[in-house]
């Protein structure tokens, strides 16, 4: 069927185009994308609603006069949007997402944890103190990059240090697609300079460990205490975990602003691409070894030991994209085995009930 989609363009004239007024789905991040999703059909019986906060009991969801928690389900995250069944919950339909950040949740089991979905931008938050950590940052950027999310890199705390432009050209030296600020989280610096990527139908996410200044940075943005916060500890300049889940934000004009707990493990998994994003030099050198399986390590041909004695690469980044790279690669395979392992059981149980079936026929 033909769509509609006017509401989504500007009126059509000579001069000065009027402002439009926001409905209350744009307001909340609702774009063409999600729209094309949608028909007459799935109307009738569904409302798209966007996932705020996830709670253990239930879901927080917001949409055209509807504030509500409604059942949880293992599929979905903040930021989801959802076509709502109100009748028949279960029913409810998890629209495709526009991005989509996820790890391997913490412990032995390696299941896939869900971030936070549907964000145009991630702004990887780190302090100019014993905080800053090159291989995190990567970590994160190779999770943007993955995602197909602009990643901005912000320094806070910079009246800390002696001279936050070392960690700033630190940084920058991870990717010349990423963009690092130095900024101060209290006062209005943080509206100026954060700015071009806040606006009307956007989603922006602080990602960080704790204490960096995550919840000082949303609080700016809102020139209020919409979320919580705390001091460091002078002693190791670690943080106190202030924000205990992701909560979506929304600004009067209509910018979704997520906030995150602090993450202690960022254990990356289906990330290959985002990871040759950030180290694409490694991946250009690898391509000329002599050997396509080629470990880098005693092979004979390897174009990568032979730019390390050249001094062309820094053996400390070597040694992070080999070890990024192999935790991934361990990752994702033992994730690969467990959804085979699963699918092998839903079959059998799939079976098991069809024979039954038959039985009772």
């Amino acid at each position: 069927m033909t769509r509609d989609y006017s509401q989504f363009l500007p009126p059509s004239g000579s001069g000065k185009l009027p402002t439009r007024e926001r409905s209350s789905l744009e307001k909340l991040g609702w774009k063409p994308f999600f729209s094309q999703q949608t028909s007459i059909d799935t109307a009738v019986d569904t409302q798209p609603v966007r996932v705020v906060e996830v709670h253990r009991t239930g879901l927080h969801a917001l949409g055209e006069g509807f504030d509500d928690v409604i059942p949880p389900r293992p599929d979905a995250t903040v930021g989801d949007w959802l076509l709502y069944d109100q009748q028949h919950p279960s029913n409810s339909k998890v629209l495709e997402r526009s991005s989509v950040f996820e790890r391997r949740a913490p412990g032995s089991d390696r299941k896939r944890q869900l971030i936070a979905a549907n964000v145009d931008t991630v702004f990887i938050v780190s302090s100019c103190n014993k905080d800053f950590n090159i291989a995190r940052l990567e970590r994160y950027v190779a999770l943007a990059f993955e995602a197909e999310v602009t990643p901005v890199i912000l320094l806070t705390k910079a009246d800390l240090c002696d001279d936050p432009n070392l960690y700033a050209d630190e940084a920058s030296a991870i990717s010349n697609r990423v963009l690092v600020e130095v900024l101060n989280a209290l006062g209005e610096e943080p509206i100026a300079k954060l700015a071009p990527w806040c606006k009307p139908r956007q989603t922006v996410a602080f990602l960080g460990s704790s204490g960096v200044g995550k919840s000082t940075l949303v609080n700016a943005l809102f020139m209020d205490g919409v979320a919580d916060t705390a001091a460091i500890r002078e002693e190791d300049s670690k943080g106190r975990h202030t924000t205990t889940r992701r909560q979506l934000h929304f600004t009067s004009d209509g910018c979704a602003v997520l906030d995150t707990p602090g993450m202690r493990e960022l254990q990356l998994t289906d990330v290959e691409a985002g990871i040759a994003d950030v180290f694409a030099d490694m991946v250009a050198l690898a391509g000329q070894c002599r050997f396509a399986d080629c470990k880098h390590d005693t092979e004979p041909g390897c174009a990568i030991q032979s730019a390390l004695e050249r001094g062309d690469i820094d053996s400390v980044r070597l040694a992070r994209w080999t070890k990024l790279t192999a935790e991934e690669r361990f990752n994702s395979s033992s994730l690969a085995e467990r959804k085979s392992a699963e699918k092998s059981f839903q079959k059998m149980i799939n079976t098991v009930q069809q024979k039954t079936r038959k039985r009772k026929k």
